[in-house]
């Protein structure tokens, strides 16, 4: 007889990580031994009393603990489903049914129709949502046979406890259709690689992108070590259809990915480092880089989680001014790298050495210099002189110009003199030293995360290090809602073309749907591009999962607003949430000093996330964190303190004279409170003393 195949739903995943510890380790004990072999005696194989699944089975982890698995008689094919005390494990096993979905190619779990019976209505109750479906397009989108006349019934006020009676593919492909979208799309969306032939094999189903959703096969001991070690990361194995077909796809050239947040962007981009990773030969490499260095610490840290050491190697994580900096020092570039107060002093000599008195707004020149010059790469005032200014806000007449370029000059001559550069130029000098000579690879692919954070002069940089266009060269994923730094860009104008390579992911798996939607509504009013010609409306993103509305609580003082911090962190460690996944969020990291202080004088143990860590989840503790480091992160509980008018939006940061610029400034802080918001998966609450943040009006 073949060697058993062996899968473990998510379902047991979740169970197993509500276990006590000690019992957590008797099932990883029973997993390793069932895993070699399920035959052997000492399982204690029993049918499950009254039960409607006739396969359905549990076995013995010890005297009081039972799992639940599912194995189609004739096969050697193991389904593990749920594991849990005995009497609860029985009772959840009786009421459930574990089958091979003709119609989809897919292994589905769901409740018996028996607890599924459609009840008496009055003619005026609430409509029925999918009422107008024909039988053959319900089991299309995965609806099994005797489920159809139940999902006749469900309501807008039905619908969400359907989740835990329809098999997860069903209720996903139904929720799509409730909000608006085409069951023929949703069809096509979900299902759309599913096997044409059908042959009723379980071991066949495995491999079906919809079962591969939630039944996780491991690779080996310690592959399934790993993953018991992290139950609730299950992003690591378990891919959606529409993220598993695009982590496999073979792209012509450019491709990208946008998203809302929650919708895994980045762990399709790092799957699909894997995925690239794996067919590398000798020496290649693939390049993953994002915008920040605390970014690329998470990313690095998460890809050691889903790869082995041989693919590893042939994945360098390193965010863009780092990698920038290291490739003009192999190549003996003369100049430092400077940022923040540096430049701007720069800034300001610059502007005063030209003796001219310009009648223009703090901050103009080195915002022109950015968003105009040098994300055009303009060399001459010839080209400035009749260069394009998207989103300025000041109009500037040719004389005026020529002014303007005065002060850029004397910069340019500073910087000489001085021997130091901005980001932007030098991401200009490492394009130019790259296609200066003959065409050198240095990476076989490219993988950009954040994509919304990079500007012009970024993305003509990747261009230059990924080479001249082939297959696979390039995958951007990115959503502007989430652009915090102010950058736009067009890829089709940096030389980068996804015509026809591009996808949307629409699921939000993180947050639910009522922490997405009060975080969308803080940037009613915006319009969000695509990162290239097109618009991202928003529309189509939804959450499977449903909890509290976020809370807005204000109070006299910050001493009140800490005591009530303090009581909150405490009522959800009582409530039995792992300190590791509550977090703190102020806007700065002054505010972070302050809340630090009040949570260790309370006595509660806390862990700094800081700019140049990754989060290391071994070490306990409440999280603290600013705005712009939370972001990339998850917990299931988030505090937005100090939502106060002046802090958010930050003053310094929009007190901006050009209503352009202002509006942007605005618009940027805005993301920034989006972002915050969507890290949380269960529950939002934001506090604030004295005046409220206008965004929370």
């Amino acid at each position: 007889m073949a060697k058993a195949t062996v899968a473990i739903s998510q379902d047991f995943f979740n169970a197993f990580a509500a276990l006590p510890k000690s019992k957590q380790n008797k099932v990883m004990e029973f997993l390793s031994k069932f895993r070699s072999n399920p035959e052997a005696k000492g399982f204690n194989y029993e049918k499950i009393k009254g039960a409607s699944d006739p396969n359905m089975r549990s076995v013995r982890i010890d005297d009081t603990y039972r799992a639940i698995l599912m194995q189609e008689e004739g096969t050697n094919v193991y389904l593990l489903l749920w594991v849990d005390h005995h009497d609860e494990a029985y009772q959840w096993a009786a009421r459930k049914r574990c089958v091979l979905n003709q119609t989809t190619g897919s292994i589905q779990v769901f409740e018996t129709q028996e607890g599924n019976k459609p009840e008496e209505r009055p003619a005026s109750e609430e409509q029925a949502l999918f009422a107008g479906l024909s039988e053959d397009i319900l089991q299309k989108l995965g609806v099994p046979e005797e489920l159809i006349a139940y999902t006749r019934t469900l309501t807008e006020s039905t619908f969400d406890a359907a989740k835990d009676k329809l098999p997860r593919d069903a209720y996903e492909a139904l929720d799509y259709v409730r909000v608006g979208l085409d069951p023929k799309e949703v069809i096509a969306e979900l299902y759309g690689e599913t096997p044409g032939d059908k042959t009723g094999d379980m071991a066949t189903a495995l491999q079906n992108p919809i079962t591969k959703m939630q039944f996780y096969v491991a690779d080996g001991e310690e592959d399934l070590k790993a993953m018991m070690n992290a139950p609730l990361e299950k992003w690591r194995v378990y891919l959606h259809p529409s993220q598993r077909r695009i982590v496999r796809k073979e792209y012509k050239g450019p491709a990208r990915i946008i998203g809302g947040a929650g919708t895994g962007k980045t762990v399709v981009a790092m799957h699909r480092a894997k995925e690239l990773a794996s067919h590398c030969l000798g020496n290649e490499r693939i390049l993953f880089t994002t915008f920040t260095e605390n970014l690329a610490a998470d990313i690095q840290e998460n890809l050691r989680k889903i790869c082995t050491p041989d693919v590893m190697k042939h994945i360098e994580v390193v965010h863009l001014d780092q990698w920038v900096n290291r490739y003009l020092r192999s190549h003996e570039y003369p100049y430092t790298i400077e940022y923040g107060e540096k430049i701007a002093e720069m800034w300001r000599k610059a502007e005063s050495f030209t003796g001219e008195d310009f009648d223009l707004p703090d901050g103009f020149f080195q915002e022109e210099w950015e968003t105009v010059v040098q994300a055009q790469n303009i060399q001459t005032l010839a080209a400035y002189a009749k260069a394009p200014r998207p989103g300025r806000g000041i109009r500037l007449d040719r004389k005026l110009r020529i002014r303007v370029w005065k002060v850029f000059e004397e910069y340019r001559a500073m910087m000489d003199a001085e021997k130091v550069c901005d980001s932007a130029c030098a991401m200009n000098e490492c394009a130019q030293l790259l296609t200066a000579g003959p065409e050198v690879r240095l990476y076989s692919s490219v993988i950009v995360d954040e994509g919304q954070d990079f500007g012009p002069s970024a993305f003509r940089l990747i261009r230059a290090i990924a080479g001249s266009e082939h297959p696979n060269d390039l995958f951007i994923v990115g959503d502007a809602h989430q652009r915090i730094y102010r950058n736009k860009v067009v890829l089709s104008r940096c030389g980068i073309n996804v015509r026809g390579r591009s996808g949307k992911l629409r699921m939000n798996y993180r947050t639910t749907e009522e922490i997405r939607h009060s975080a969308m509504n803080v940037l009613t009013g915006l319009s969000f591009d695509d990162l290239d010609d097109g618009i991202d409306d928003g529309k189509g993103y939804i959450s499977l999962s449903h909890g509290e509305k976020p809370s807005v609580s204000v109070y006299g003082t910050q001493d009140q607003e800490a005591d009530e911090l303090i009581k909150r962190i405490r009522e959800q460690i009582a409530a039995g949430i792992d300190p590791r996944e509550i977090c703190v969020v102020a806007r700065t990291n002054a505010l972070v000093d302050n809340y630090k202080k009040y949570l260790s004088a309370a006595g509660i143990d806390i862990f700094e996330v800081k700019r140049r860590q990754a989060d290391d989840r071994s070490r306990m503790g409440v999280r603290l964190a600013t705005m712009h480091r939370v972001k990339g992160l998850e917990f299931t509980t988030v505090f937005i303190v100090a939502a106060n008018k002046n802090y958010m939006p930050l003053k310094s940061a929009v007190n901006r004279t050009d209503p352009a610029e202002r509006e942007a400034a605005m618009a940027s802080e805005r993301c920034l409170l989006y972002v915050a918001m969507t890290r949380a998966k269960k529950k939002v609450m934001i506090s604030a003393y004295g005046a409220v943040s206008e965004f929370l009006g």
